[in-house]
């Protein structure tokens, strides 16, 4: 039986097609990435801010010793506000 050989023109159709659905299979894999990403941060952000919180509770330093603290150079230089 004789085989029937595509046009270089229907061929090039069957690779355009596919390069599409890989680009949209990697695309929904990098928008899961992406997602996975964002809460992994956040969750890191939640973490540290709980840190940074119950060391300003345990310091027993008062708000304005903090602040100043935060807003002080390391060349003891105020930052502006």
């Amino acid at each position: 039986m004789a085989r029937i050989r595509k046009t270089s023109k229907e061929a090039l159709e069957e690779k355009i097609e596919k390069a599409e659905a890989d680009v949209v299979a990697a695309k929904k894999k990098y928008d899961q990435a992406t997602a996975n990403l964002k809460e992994l941060l956040d969750k890191r952000d939640a973490i540290r801010k709980e840190e940074i919180l119950s060391a300003v509770v345990k310091s027993g330093r008062s708000y304005e010793e903090i602040m100043n603290f935060l807003n002080t150079r390391s060349d003891g230089e105020k930052t502006e506000k």
